[in-house]
Protein backbone atom coordinates (compact mmCIF):
# COMPACT_ATOMS: atom_id res chain seq x y z
CA UNK A 1 0.00 0.00 0.00
CA UNK A 2 1.47 3.22 -0.77
CA UNK A 3 -1.05 5.68 -0.06
CA UNK A 4 -0.17 7.88 2.83
CA UNK A 5 -2.34 10.26 5.31
CA UNK A 6 -1.65 13.07 7.46
CA UNK A 7 2.12 13.24 8.75
CA UNK A 8 2.88 10.17 6.74
CA UNK A 9 0.74 7.31 8.38
CA UNK A 10 -0.44 4.81 5.80
CA UNK A 11 -4.31 4.36 6.86
CA UNK A 12 -5.72 0.58 7.48
CA UNK A 13 -6.72 -1.53 4.63
CA UNK A 14 -10.45 -1.22 3.46
CA UNK A 15 -11.69 -5.04 2.83
CA UNK A 16 -14.45 -6.22 0.20
CA UNK A 17 -17.54 -6.42 2.39
CA UNK A 18 -18.68 -9.78 2.34
CA UNK A 19 -14.73 -11.07 3.14
CA UNK A 20 -13.47 -12.48 6.12
CA UNK A 21 -11.64 -9.91 6.88
CA UNK A 22 -14.73 -7.58 6.55
CA UNK A 23 -16.46 -9.39 9.04
CA UNK A 24 -13.40 -9.60 11.11
CA UNK A 25 -13.08 -5.85 11.69
CA UNK A 26 -16.76 -5.36 12.43
CA UNK A 27 -16.65 -7.99 15.51
CA UNK A 28 -13.37 -6.31 16.53
CA UNK A 29 -15.73 -3.04 16.52
CA UNK A 30 -17.08 -4.57 19.85
CA UNK A 31 -13.98 -4.84 21.51
CA UNK A 32 -13.32 -1.48 23.55
CA UNK A 33 -10.42 0.37 25.29
CA UNK A 34 -11.12 1.01 28.92
CA UNK A 35 -9.71 3.69 29.20
CA UNK A 36 -11.28 5.60 26.21
CA UNK A 37 -14.13 3.81 25.66
CA UNK A 38 -13.53 3.99 21.76
CA UNK A 39 -13.36 0.04 20.16
CA UNK A 40 -10.26 -0.72 18.27
CA UNK A 41 -11.34 0.03 14.65
CA UNK A 42 -12.41 3.74 15.76
CA UNK A 43 -9.00 3.85 17.65
CA UNK A 44 -7.30 2.60 14.52
CA UNK A 45 -4.88 0.09 16.45
CA UNK A 46 -5.88 -2.58 13.83
CA UNK A 47 -3.52 -1.76 11.48
CA UNK A 48 -3.86 -4.87 9.17
CA UNK A 49 -5.69 -8.50 9.13
CA UNK A 50 -3.94 -10.85 7.04
CA UNK A 51 -4.95 -14.23 6.25
CA UNK A 52 -3.55 -15.55 3.14
CA UNK A 53 -0.83 -17.06 4.89
CA UNK A 54 0.27 -20.32 6.77
CA UNK A 55 -0.42 -18.49 9.98
CA UNK A 56 -3.13 -15.77 9.70
CA UNK A 57 -2.09 -13.10 11.92
CA UNK A 58 -3.86 -9.28 12.95
CA UNK A 59 -1.10 -6.73 13.11
CA UNK A 60 -2.52 -4.05 15.81
CA UNK A 61 -0.85 -1.47 17.68
CA UNK A 62 -1.51 -0.18 21.25
CA UNK A 63 -2.56 3.65 22.54
CA UNK A 64 0.87 3.54 24.56
CA UNK A 65 3.79 1.42 24.78
CA UNK A 66 2.81 0.49 28.51
CA UNK A 67 -0.89 0.38 28.50
CA UNK A 68 -2.15 -1.53 31.37
CA UNK A 69 -4.76 -3.46 29.69
CA UNK A 70 -2.54 -4.56 26.82
CA UNK A 71 -2.85 -7.94 27.52
CA UNK A 72 -6.33 -7.78 27.98
CA UNK A 73 -7.02 -6.30 24.90
CA UNK A 74 -4.52 -8.45 22.33
CA UNK A 75 -6.81 -11.50 24.13
CA UNK A 76 -10.00 -9.30 23.12
CA UNK A 77 -8.52 -9.13 19.89
CA UNK A 78 -8.16 -12.35 19.29
CA UNK A 79 -10.97 -14.10 20.50
CA UNK A 80 -13.06 -11.73 19.15
CA UNK A 81 -11.11 -12.73 15.56
CA UNK A 82 -10.97 -16.46 15.87
CA UNK A 83 -14.76 -16.17 16.55
CA UNK A 84 -15.60 -15.17 13.06
CA UNK A 85 -12.62 -16.81 11.47
CA UNK A 86 -12.92 -20.49 13.16
CA UNK A 87 -8.93 -21.05 13.37
CA UNK A 88 -6.51 -19.70 15.34
CA UNK A 89 -5.04 -16.23 14.83
CA UNK A 90 -2.00 -15.10 15.45
CA UNK A 91 -1.62 -11.14 17.19
CA UNK A 92 1.53 -9.65 16.10
CA UNK A 93 1.83 -6.09 18.25
CA UNK A 94 3.80 -3.48 16.13
CA UNK A 95 6.29 -1.78 17.54
CA UNK A 96 4.55 1.52 16.10
CA UNK A 97 4.16 4.68 18.43
CA UNK A 98 0.41 5.07 18.19
CA UNK A 99 -0.89 8.47 17.30
CA UNK A 100 -4.63 10.04 16.79
CA UNK A 101 -4.01 9.93 13.04
CA UNK A 102 -4.54 6.62 13.09
CA UNK A 103 -8.06 7.19 13.95
CA UNK A 104 -11.06 6.71 11.94
CA UNK A 105 -11.72 10.13 12.83
CA UNK A 106 -9.47 11.73 15.53
CA UNK A 107 -12.10 14.16 16.27
CA UNK A 108 -13.44 11.61 18.66
CA UNK A 109 -11.01 12.51 21.21
CA UNK A 110 -12.20 15.98 21.44
CA UNK A 111 -12.74 16.66 24.99
CA UNK A 112 -10.90 13.54 26.32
Amino acid sequence: MSETTIEGHKPAPDYPPESVEAKIKEALRAVKDPEIALDVIQLGLIREINLNQDEPEIKMMLTTPFCPYAGWLIQQVKDAAQQVFGNPIKINVLPEMWDPNFMEDPGLLMGW
